[in-house]
Protein backbone atom coordinates (compact mmCIF):
# COMPACT_ATOMS: atom_id res chain seq x y z
CA UNK A 1 0.00 0.00 0.00
CA UNK A 2 2.86 1.96 0.06
CA UNK A 3 4.71 3.75 -2.82
CA UNK A 4 8.64 4.88 -1.96
CA UNK A 5 9.18 8.19 -3.02
CA UNK A 6 13.06 8.72 -2.54
CA UNK A 7 13.51 12.64 -2.24
CA UNK A 8 15.62 13.95 -5.43
CA UNK A 9 19.42 15.48 -4.30
CA UNK A 10 19.67 19.02 -3.96
CA UNK A 11 20.93 20.52 -7.18
CA UNK A 12 24.46 21.78 -7.77
CA UNK A 13 25.66 25.26 -7.91
CA UNK A 14 25.84 26.69 -11.25
CA UNK A 15 29.55 27.64 -12.41
CA UNK A 16 29.35 30.79 -12.50
CA UNK A 17 28.31 31.60 -9.12
CA UNK A 18 30.43 33.60 -6.75
CA UNK A 19 31.66 31.15 -4.54
CA UNK A 20 34.36 32.76 -3.03
CA UNK A 21 34.53 33.76 0.55
CA UNK A 22 37.62 35.78 2.31
CA UNK A 23 38.88 34.16 5.59
CA UNK A 24 37.45 36.71 7.63
CA UNK A 25 34.00 36.80 6.31
CA UNK A 26 31.31 35.24 8.38
CA UNK A 27 30.75 32.00 7.97
CA UNK A 28 27.52 31.17 6.24
CA UNK A 29 24.44 30.08 7.58
CA UNK A 30 22.95 26.67 6.35
CA UNK A 31 19.26 26.75 5.97
CA UNK A 32 16.90 24.63 8.39
CA UNK A 33 16.04 21.47 7.23
CA UNK A 34 12.09 21.09 7.69
CA UNK A 35 11.40 18.75 10.43
CA UNK A 36 8.64 15.90 9.72
CA UNK A 37 5.75 15.91 12.09
CA UNK A 38 6.26 13.16 14.13
CA UNK A 39 3.84 10.00 13.97
CA UNK A 40 0.29 9.30 15.24
CA UNK A 41 0.63 7.61 18.84
CA UNK A 42 0.13 3.70 18.97
CA UNK A 43 -3.66 2.72 19.49
CA UNK A 44 -2.93 0.66 22.30
CA UNK A 45 -6.50 0.67 23.40
CA UNK A 46 -7.47 -1.22 20.30
CA UNK A 47 -4.17 -4.16 20.13
CA UNK A 48 -5.22 -4.59 23.98
CA UNK A 49 -8.62 -5.25 23.30
CA UNK A 50 -7.29 -7.62 20.33
CA UNK A 51 -4.51 -9.29 22.09
CA UNK A 52 -7.50 -10.59 24.71
CA UNK A 53 -9.37 -11.93 21.96
CA UNK A 54 -6.89 -13.86 20.65
CA UNK A 55 -5.33 -14.97 23.44
CA UNK A 56 -8.13 -16.29 25.28
CA UNK A 57 -8.29 -19.62 24.02
CA UNK A 58 -4.62 -19.85 24.33
CA UNK A 59 -4.62 -18.96 28.27
CA UNK A 60 -7.54 -21.35 28.74
CA UNK A 61 -5.86 -24.40 27.50
CA UNK A 62 -2.46 -23.29 29.09
CA UNK A 63 -3.31 -22.86 32.80
CA UNK A 64 -6.56 -24.57 32.96
CA UNK A 65 -7.13 -27.51 30.06
CA UNK A 66 -3.96 -29.22 30.00
CA UNK A 67 -1.18 -30.05 32.75
CA UNK A 68 1.40 -29.28 31.70
CA UNK A 69 4.86 -30.30 32.62
CA UNK A 70 6.36 -27.62 35.66
CA UNK A 71 9.69 -27.37 33.87
CA UNK A 72 7.95 -26.69 30.41
CA UNK A 73 5.45 -24.59 31.68
CA UNK A 74 8.32 -22.50 33.86
CA UNK A 75 10.43 -21.66 30.16
CA UNK A 76 6.57 -20.73 28.31
CA UNK A 77 5.97 -18.41 31.01
CA UNK A 78 9.69 -16.95 31.29
CA UNK A 79 9.07 -16.65 27.27
CA UNK A 80 6.12 -15.14 27.78
CA UNK A 81 7.81 -12.35 30.16
CA UNK A 82 10.13 -11.55 27.78
CA UNK A 83 7.86 -10.86 24.85
CA UNK A 84 5.94 -9.00 26.80
CA UNK A 85 8.79 -6.57 27.53
CA UNK A 86 9.47 -6.92 23.95
CA UNK A 87 6.01 -5.35 22.91
CA UNK A 88 6.56 -2.39 25.28
CA UNK A 89 10.25 -1.93 23.29
CA UNK A 90 9.42 -2.18 20.18
CA UNK A 91 6.05 -0.02 21.00
CA UNK A 92 8.99 2.66 22.46
CA UNK A 93 11.09 2.17 19.74
CA UNK A 94 8.96 2.53 16.41
CA UNK A 95 9.02 6.06 16.78
CA UNK A 96 12.97 6.82 17.17
CA UNK A 97 13.24 4.82 14.00
CA UNK A 98 11.12 6.30 12.43
CA UNK A 99 12.24 9.77 12.22
CA UNK A 100 15.84 7.59 10.84
CA UNK A 101 14.37 6.23 8.13
CA UNK A 102 12.81 9.40 7.34
CA UNK A 103 16.10 11.27 7.17
CA UNK A 104 17.24 8.27 4.56
CA UNK A 105 14.14 9.18 2.40
CA UNK A 106 12.31 6.08 2.87
CA UNK A 107 9.37 7.31 3.12
CA UNK A 108 5.97 6.29 1.03
CA UNK A 109 2.70 7.91 -0.02
CA UNK A 110 -0.32 5.86 1.19
CA UNK A 111 -2.11 5.22 -2.22
CA UNK A 112 -5.43 4.31 -0.85
CA UNK A 113 -6.00 7.81 0.39
CA UNK A 114 -4.61 9.70 -2.76
CA UNK A 115 -6.36 12.63 -3.53
CA UNK A 116 -7.07 13.55 -0.14
CA UNK A 117 -4.63 15.30 2.46
CA UNK A 118 -3.61 12.12 4.19
CA UNK A 119 -2.41 10.99 0.78
CA UNK A 120 0.38 13.79 1.04
CA UNK A 121 1.70 12.45 4.09
CA UNK A 122 5.07 11.13 4.17
CA UNK A 123 4.82 7.71 5.65
CA UNK A 124 8.42 6.21 7.21
CA UNK A 125 8.97 2.70 5.53
CA UNK A 126 10.80 -0.60 6.20
CA UNK A 127 9.26 -0.15 10.42
CA UNK A 128 9.50 -4.37 10.18
CA UNK A 129 13.46 -3.83 10.82
CA UNK A 130 12.13 -3.30 14.43
CA UNK A 131 10.40 -5.79 14.76
CA UNK A 132 13.30 -7.97 13.41
CA UNK A 133 15.80 -6.50 15.71
CA UNK A 134 13.42 -6.49 18.83
CA UNK A 135 12.61 -10.07 18.46
CA UNK A 136 16.14 -11.45 17.63
CA UNK A 137 17.44 -9.45 21.20
CA UNK A 138 14.82 -11.78 23.20
CA UNK A 139 15.48 -14.73 21.31
CA UNK A 140 19.12 -14.50 22.18
CA UNK A 141 18.56 -14.20 25.87
CA UNK A 142 16.16 -16.36 26.14
CA UNK A 143 18.69 -18.86 25.48
CA UNK A 144 19.94 -18.29 28.97
CA UNK A 145 17.00 -19.14 30.79
CA UNK A 146 16.20 -22.45 28.81
CA UNK A 147 19.31 -24.13 26.94
CA UNK A 148 21.96 -25.72 28.16
CA UNK A 149 25.44 -25.77 26.25
CA UNK A 150 24.92 -29.87 25.53
CA UNK A 151 21.37 -29.40 24.93
CA UNK A 152 20.19 -30.92 21.12
CA UNK A 153 17.86 -28.41 20.87
CA UNK A 154 20.80 -25.41 20.97
CA UNK A 155 22.21 -25.92 17.34
CA UNK A 156 18.61 -26.01 15.77
CA UNK A 157 17.58 -22.66 17.54
CA UNK A 158 20.49 -21.22 16.52
CA UNK A 159 20.29 -22.13 13.13
CA UNK A 160 17.06 -21.01 13.09
CA UNK A 161 18.01 -17.07 14.76
CA UNK A 162 20.49 -17.40 11.66
CA UNK A 163 17.80 -18.07 9.13
CA UNK A 164 15.78 -15.13 10.63
CA UNK A 165 18.72 -12.72 10.81
CA UNK A 166 19.96 -13.53 7.49
CA UNK A 167 16.37 -13.14 5.97
CA UNK A 168 15.28 -9.56 7.91
CA UNK A 169 18.52 -8.58 6.29
CA UNK A 170 17.51 -9.16 2.62
CA UNK A 171 14.59 -7.94 3.49
CA UNK A 172 16.10 -4.68 4.45
CA UNK A 173 18.02 -4.84 1.39
CA UNK A 174 15.17 -5.13 -0.63
CA UNK A 175 13.22 -2.33 1.09
CA UNK A 176 16.16 0.15 0.13
CA UNK A 177 17.54 -1.30 -3.44
CA UNK A 178 13.95 -2.45 -4.61
CA UNK A 179 15.43 -6.25 -6.04
CA UNK A 180 13.42 -7.63 -9.06
CA UNK A 181 10.95 -10.29 -8.33
CA UNK A 182 13.14 -12.99 -9.97
CA UNK A 183 15.92 -12.75 -7.02
CA UNK A 184 13.32 -12.49 -4.73
CA UNK A 185 12.47 -16.06 -5.30
CA UNK A 186 16.02 -17.04 -4.79
CA UNK A 187 16.33 -14.95 -1.53
CA UNK A 188 14.56 -17.61 0.85
CA UNK A 189 16.99 -20.46 -0.90
CA UNK A 190 19.74 -18.91 0.42
CA UNK A 191 18.64 -17.69 4.04
CA UNK A 192 16.90 -21.03 4.97
CA UNK A 193 20.97 -22.98 4.37
CA UNK A 194 22.03 -22.77 7.84
CA UNK A 195 18.65 -24.47 8.95
CA UNK A 196 19.45 -26.88 6.16
CA UNK A 197 22.75 -27.77 7.26
CA UNK A 198 21.61 -28.19 11.29
CA UNK A 199 18.87 -29.90 10.89
CA UNK A 200 18.68 -33.67 12.20
CA UNK A 201 15.41 -34.30 13.28
CA UNK A 202 12.78 -36.35 11.18
CA UNK A 203 10.74 -35.37 8.58
CA UNK A 204 7.43 -36.99 9.98
CA UNK A 205 4.38 -35.09 10.14
CA UNK A 206 2.71 -34.36 13.17
CA UNK A 207 -0.76 -34.35 12.90
CA UNK A 208 -4.28 -33.58 15.59
CA UNK A 209 -5.89 -36.24 16.11
CA UNK A 210 -9.31 -36.50 14.93
CA UNK A 211 -11.33 -36.65 18.11
CA UNK A 212 -9.38 -33.80 19.89
CA UNK A 213 -12.48 -31.73 21.79
CA UNK A 214 -10.80 -28.47 20.85
CA UNK A 215 -9.75 -27.13 17.57
CA UNK A 216 -7.16 -24.12 18.22
CA UNK A 217 -7.33 -20.82 16.01
CA UNK A 218 -3.54 -20.09 15.73
CA UNK A 219 -0.14 -21.42 16.07
CA UNK A 220 -0.13 -21.09 19.82
CA UNK A 221 -3.20 -22.82 20.05
CA UNK A 222 -2.20 -25.91 18.23
CA UNK A 223 1.42 -26.28 20.22
CA UNK A 224 -0.27 -26.03 23.57
CA UNK A 225 -2.47 -28.89 22.75
CA UNK A 226 0.07 -30.71 21.50
CA UNK A 227 2.04 -30.26 24.27
CA UNK A 228 -0.69 -31.39 26.89
CA UNK A 229 -2.38 -34.06 24.54
CA UNK A 230 1.03 -35.75 24.34
CA UNK A 231 2.84 -37.97 26.26
CA UNK A 232 5.40 -37.74 24.03
CA UNK A 233 8.69 -36.12 25.92
CA UNK A 234 10.30 -34.91 21.87
CA UNK A 235 6.96 -34.37 20.64
CA UNK A 236 6.55 -32.06 23.39
CA UNK A 237 9.83 -30.11 23.15
CA UNK A 238 9.47 -29.42 19.48
CA UNK A 239 6.20 -27.99 20.27
CA UNK A 240 7.34 -25.94 22.84
CA UNK A 241 10.47 -24.75 20.76
CA UNK A 242 7.86 -23.41 18.36
CA UNK A 243 6.14 -21.24 21.39
CA UNK A 244 9.27 -19.90 22.45
CA UNK A 245 9.39 -18.52 18.68
CA UNK A 246 5.98 -17.76 17.84
CA UNK A 247 5.02 -15.45 21.38
CA UNK A 248 8.09 -12.95 20.69
CA UNK A 249 6.74 -12.81 17.13
CA UNK A 250 3.25 -12.33 17.91
CA UNK A 251 4.02 -9.24 20.63
CA UNK A 252 6.28 -7.22 18.89
CA UNK A 253 3.86 -8.23 16.08
CA UNK A 254 1.32 -6.36 17.71
CA UNK A 255 3.88 -3.39 18.87
CA UNK A 256 4.39 -2.80 14.89
CA UNK A 257 0.35 -3.18 14.25
CA UNK A 258 -0.16 -0.75 17.15
CA UNK A 259 1.25 1.73 14.46
CA UNK A 260 0.49 0.09 11.39
CA UNK A 261 -3.48 -0.17 11.93
CA UNK A 262 -5.78 1.85 10.03
CA UNK A 263 -5.12 5.14 9.38
CA UNK A 264 -1.07 3.59 9.34
CA UNK A 265 1.32 5.83 10.83
CA UNK A 266 4.21 3.59 9.78
CA UNK A 267 4.64 0.99 7.49
CA UNK A 268 5.93 -2.33 7.61
CA UNK A 269 7.85 -2.88 4.41
CA UNK A 270 9.45 -5.89 2.93
CA UNK A 271 11.74 -6.37 5.86
CA UNK A 272 8.61 -7.31 8.73
CA UNK A 273 7.30 -9.72 5.12
CA UNK A 274 10.62 -11.39 4.81
CA UNK A 275 10.94 -11.40 8.45
CA UNK A 276 7.55 -13.05 9.64
CA UNK A 277 7.40 -15.74 6.64
CA UNK A 278 10.69 -17.11 7.38
CA UNK A 279 10.19 -17.13 11.43
CA UNK A 280 6.54 -18.95 10.60
CA UNK A 281 8.66 -21.00 8.49
CA UNK A 282 11.26 -22.18 10.53
CA UNK A 283 8.51 -22.36 13.48
CA UNK A 284 6.30 -25.49 11.27
CA UNK A 285 9.73 -27.15 10.26
CA UNK A 286 11.33 -27.23 13.84
CA UNK A 287 7.91 -28.17 15.41
CA UNK A 288 7.35 -31.16 12.90
CA UNK A 289 4.02 -29.41 11.33
CA UNK A 290 5.04 -27.58 8.58
CA UNK A 291 1.77 -29.21 6.64
CA UNK A 292 -0.28 -28.01 9.59
CA UNK A 293 1.21 -24.74 9.40
CA UNK A 294 0.44 -24.56 5.32
CA UNK A 295 -2.95 -24.94 6.03
CA UNK A 296 -3.20 -21.52 8.33
CA UNK A 297 -1.91 -20.23 4.91
CA UNK A 298 -4.35 -21.10 2.73
CA UNK A 299 -5.89 -17.47 2.04
CA UNK A 300 -1.77 -16.73 1.02
CA UNK A 301 -1.54 -19.66 -1.20
CA UNK A 302 -5.14 -18.53 -2.93
CA UNK A 303 -3.36 -15.06 -3.64
CA UNK A 304 -0.21 -16.71 -4.99
CA UNK A 305 -1.96 -18.97 -7.58
CA UNK A 306 -4.37 -15.52 -8.42
CA UNK A 307 -1.10 -14.10 -8.52
CA UNK A 308 0.69 -16.69 -10.78
CA UNK A 309 -0.14 -15.03 -14.40
CA UNK A 310 0.93 -11.81 -13.62
CA UNK A 311 4.24 -12.48 -11.69
CA UNK A 312 4.98 -15.15 -14.69
CA UNK A 313 4.49 -12.28 -17.46
CA UNK A 314 1.52 -14.03 -19.28
CA UNK A 315 -0.66 -10.48 -17.91
CA UNK A 316 0.27 -7.22 -17.34
CA UNK A 317 1.85 -6.54 -14.00
CA UNK A 318 1.98 -3.32 -12.56
CA UNK A 319 4.14 -1.81 -10.12
CA UNK A 320 0.73 -1.39 -7.23
CA UNK A 321 -1.76 -4.40 -7.73
CA UNK A 322 -3.94 -1.88 -5.09
CA UNK A 323 -7.70 -1.46 -5.26
CA UNK A 324 -8.40 1.82 -7.08
CA UNK A 325 -9.22 4.62 -4.64
CA UNK A 326 -12.39 6.88 -5.02
CA UNK A 327 -11.41 10.35 -2.59
CA UNK A 328 -14.79 11.45 -3.32
CA UNK A 329 -16.45 8.67 -1.64
CA UNK A 330 -13.26 7.03 0.25
CA UNK A 331 -14.41 3.56 -0.78
CA UNK A 332 -12.15 1.14 -2.77
CA UNK A 333 -13.04 -0.20 -6.01
CA UNK A 334 -11.67 -3.96 -7.09
CA UNK A 335 -9.56 -4.50 -10.21
CA UNK A 336 -8.98 -6.98 -12.72
CA UNK A 337 -5.25 -7.46 -11.15
CA UNK A 338 -5.04 -11.07 -9.47
CA UNK A 339 -4.87 -10.60 -5.55
CA UNK A 340 -7.48 -11.61 -3.05
CA UNK A 341 -8.25 -8.18 -2.20
CA UNK A 342 -9.16 -7.18 -5.21
CA UNK A 343 -11.46 -10.49 -6.04
CA UNK A 344 -13.22 -9.95 -2.35
CA UNK A 345 -14.39 -6.31 -3.59
CA UNK A 346 -15.67 -7.15 -6.99
CA UNK A 347 -17.57 -9.95 -5.74
CA UNK A 348 -18.66 -7.88 -2.35
CA UNK A 349 -18.72 -4.43 -3.77
CA UNK A 350 -17.19 -1.49 -2.62
CA UNK A 351 -15.61 -0.55 0.63
CA UNK A 352 -13.94 1.72 2.72
CA UNK A 353 -10.43 0.73 3.59
CA UNK A 354 -10.58 0.07 7.67
CA UNK A 355 -14.10 -2.00 6.82
CA UNK A 356 -12.02 -3.99 4.13
CA UNK A 357 -9.04 -4.64 6.59
CA UNK A 358 -11.37 -6.40 9.19
CA UNK A 359 -13.67 -8.29 6.48
CA UNK A 360 -9.96 -10.06 4.84
CA UNK A 361 -9.25 -10.54 9.06
CA UNK A 362 -12.42 -12.33 9.14
CA UNK A 363 -11.78 -14.33 5.73
CA UNK A 364 -8.83 -15.58 7.08
CA UNK A 365 -10.01 -16.47 10.69
CA UNK A 366 -12.60 -18.59 8.90
CA UNK A 367 -10.30 -20.08 6.40
CA UNK A 368 -8.24 -21.24 8.93
CA UNK A 369 -10.69 -22.60 10.98
CA UNK A 370 -12.40 -24.43 8.42
CA UNK A 371 -9.11 -25.91 7.05
CA UNK A 372 -8.20 -26.85 10.30
CA UNK A 373 -11.65 -28.45 10.84
CA UNK A 374 -11.29 -30.38 7.59
CA UNK A 375 -7.97 -31.76 8.35
CA UNK A 376 -9.18 -33.17 11.60
CA UNK A 377 -11.95 -34.84 9.58
CA UNK A 378 -9.66 -36.02 6.08
CA UNK A 379 -7.33 -37.69 8.82
CA UNK A 380 -10.19 -39.46 10.58
CA UNK A 381 -10.79 -40.95 7.50
CA UNK A 382 -7.44 -41.85 6.70
CA UNK A 383 -6.27 -43.21 10.36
Amino acid sequence: MAARKRASAPAAAPANAAATVSNGDKAEQKPKEASDPPIAPPKLGFILKLSLFLLAPYFYFFFYHYEIQQELQKSILINAALSLAGFFLTVKMIPVASRYVLRRNLFGYDINKKGTRQGTVKVPESLGIVVGIVFLVLAIIFQYFNFTADSIWLVEYNAALACICFMTLLGFVDDVLDIPWRVKLLLPSFAALPLLMAYAGHTTILIPKPLTQYVGVDILVHNIMQIGASIDPEKQQAHAFSIYLVQPLLATSLALLSYNWYPSSVFVGDTYTYFAGMTMAVVGILGHFSETLLIFFLPQVINFLLSLPQLAGIVHCPRHRLPRFDPDTGLLTGTKDGTVVNVYLRFFGKKKENSLCIHLLLVQAVGCGFCFFLRYLLTGWYK
